[in-house]
């Protein structure tokens, strides 16, 4: 029987199939962010690792596949819990309101499966974030803003001596003062209109449900003077002085110091 001989012609385009076969295979590894290296000793802190280092690469889909991949294929891994929060987590700074809206998923779920575990304070944390970073301006819908606070609420009563209780302070002061601004601007609304009733009845609510209002300066301003408009002058003083007090910096206290004065001058 003859060998069979291959031409010249035919070796390199069996080469160049063999090449393809072993590319295509290794462009499937690479494709998976997920895929194993052969032999991985520990497989779960691998994946761990890995999809910690495309989350600090801002490589946000790839990091929630090698997140879930764990999660999902090795249910009794010590990281597993660690993983189902970084998936918030890479939802929540990817941003967008579609990952805004898993964001909150994966952090709600991970205190419906582990309500007692020690990260589950911050899942509760992440929820209020996350809600805050879906707010909208003040006189757009606040929705997220009032989910944001009522997280925070949350928060508070459940666990009061995490570390992440100053942050969470700062993060509901953030939306509060959203939605009391929001309810600053129909005040004002009806004050520029000169429909001061209405303006008086908005920023007293504003007082009383936000009585730590970063922007109160406002507010005191927008009060004082409506009650001084209507002649009411005894009110609005301590209003004025109020602002006056508080706020060694504000755009309303060369305004407030002339109507105290004026007030004070027809009270003689």
């Amino acid at each position: 029987m003859r060998p069979t001989i291959v031409s010249n012609e035919q070796a390199p385009l069996t080469s160049i199939a063999v090449a393809l076969l072993l590319t295509s295979g290794m462009a499937c590894t690479v494709l998976d962010p997920a895929a194993l290296p052969p032999g991985t000793p520990e497989p779960d802190r691998y994946l761990f690792e890995h999809g910690s280092a495309l989350l600090e690469d801002e490589e946000w889909d790839k990091s929630q596949t090698v997140f879930r991949r764990l999660v999902d294929v090795y249910p009794q891994s010590s990281y597993r819990f660690d993983a189902k929060l970084a998936i918030g987590d890479s939802l929540l700074r990817e941003g967008g309101l579609s990952s805004l809206v898993q964001a909150v998923n994966e952090f709600q779920e991970f205190l419906r499966f582990y309500p007692t575990h020690p990260r589950a304070a911050y899942a509760q944390f992440k929820i209020g974030v996350t809600y805050s970073e879906g707010m909208l301006a003040s006189d757009r819908d606040q929705t997220s803003t009032k989910l944001a606070v009522e997280a925070f609420e949350l928060f508070f009563e459940l666990y009061p001596d995490s570390d992440l209780m100053d942050e969470a302070r700062k993060w509901r002061r953030v939306a509060r003062d959203r939605l009391s601004e929001a309810d600053f601007r129909v005040g004002e609304f009806y004050f520029n209109g000169g429909w001061y009733p209405g303006a008086i009845q908005r920023m007293r609510a504003l007082l009383a449900e936000d009585p730590e209002y970063t922007a109160r300066d406002a507010v005191y301003f927008v009060l004082g003077e409506s009650l001084a408009m209507i002649g009411r002058g005894d009110e609005a003083l301590p209003y004025l002085n109020q602002l006056v007090d508080d706020f060694e910096q504000s755009a309303y206290l060369e305004p407030a110091r002339r109507r105290i004065a004026e007030l004070e001058i027809q009270d003689r």
